[in-house]
């Protein structure tokens, strides 16, 4: 029979027309899974901040005889140009914690708004007026936490590129006593009666080793922290004259205005044309 065998031949054409059509929309569709998932968009896919771009510099931080008091400038340099000089760098997260941050700025901003969505977060939950003071987390626990949010983002290689340092007070023993730590970008932390980040950690802290005392008062220990700031100021080029001093007590927490210290440039081998050497200045 002619007319039947035409029949299911142009069956078998039609199916097996049909199959090679389905293979061929699950393969374009396998391929183009595949290269998402190989091949992230700038939009939505993973991303990493390979280095920090917009950076500040040192923080610097003591404890006194009534609190604990720190210091920073308020330069963020955009590379090697110092581009904002309005970046405030010491924040007060809660009534009784102070955080201050170097390195890129933005990935710090994220983290102030963490901390400040946890202190709304705690006072919101609290049941009465009493539970929210006591719900507030000290500094402490602050630091506990960054701890912790600074070696997990380490361990999935995606770090926050900050060294921050943590001031309040904490209760111990039913007490109220200063507290001042630092973390870093892995992770790192640990409590001292100093602290100085960045390039302070080595022109600033040997300043703070030989003049540092437990019972500074509050004039001698701003006047210790301007005179390292005045240093750095000389010395980094990323660092700058305007600056901002912030002081945890136990009445509360206090960041300044940001003001410019005085510096002189008129030391005698800045002045000299050749440096102070007789003749023309070579050996």
């Amino acid at each position: 029979m002619p007319g039947k065998n035409n029949h299911t031949t142009h069956i078998i054409r039609s199916l097996a027309l049909a199959t090679i059509i389905i293979t061929t929309m699950f393969a374009n569709v396998a391929t183009s899974t595949i290269s998402a998932v190989s091949q992230p968009s700038a939009a939505g896919g993973t991303q990493r901040t390979t280095r920090p771009i917009t950076t500040g510099t040192s923080v610097l931080g003591i404890k006194y005889k009534d609190g604990v008091m720190l210091a920073a400038d308020t330069l963020c340099s955009y590379g090697s140009m110092a581009k904002y000089k309005d970046a405030r760098r010491l924040v007060s997260v809660n009534p009784s914690t102070l955080i201050g941050g170097g390195g890129e700025f933005s990935d710090f901003q994220s983290i102030t708004d963490t901390l400040r969505q946890n202190a709304l977060e705690d006072r919101c939950t609290a049941d009465s007026l009493y539970d929210e003071e006591s719900a507030q987390a000290s500094a402490k626990e602050t630091w506990s936490y960054l701890r912790a949010i600074m070696y997990n983002r380490r361990n999935k290689m995606n770090p926050l590129w900050n060294d921050l340092v943590i001031a309040g007070f904490h209760e111990s023993s039913g007490t109220k006593v200063p507290f001042l730590g630092m973390v870093d970008k892995i992770g790192t932390a640990f409590e001292d009666d100093m602290i100085a980040t960045g390039f302070g950690s080595y022109l600033a802290l040997p300043i703070l080793r030989e003049k540092w005392r437990a019972d500074l008062e509050e004039g001698e220990a701003r006047a210790l922290l301007e005179d390292c700031l005045r240093v750095l100021f000389y010395r980094d080029c990323r660092a700058l004259n305007r600056v901002q001093i912030a002081k945890a007590t136990v009445d509360g927490v206090l960041v300044s205005e940001p003001y410019e210290i005085d510096s002189s440039w008129d030391s005698k081998s800045m002045v000299g044309a050749k440096g102070g050497l007789e003749g023309d200045g070579g050996w």
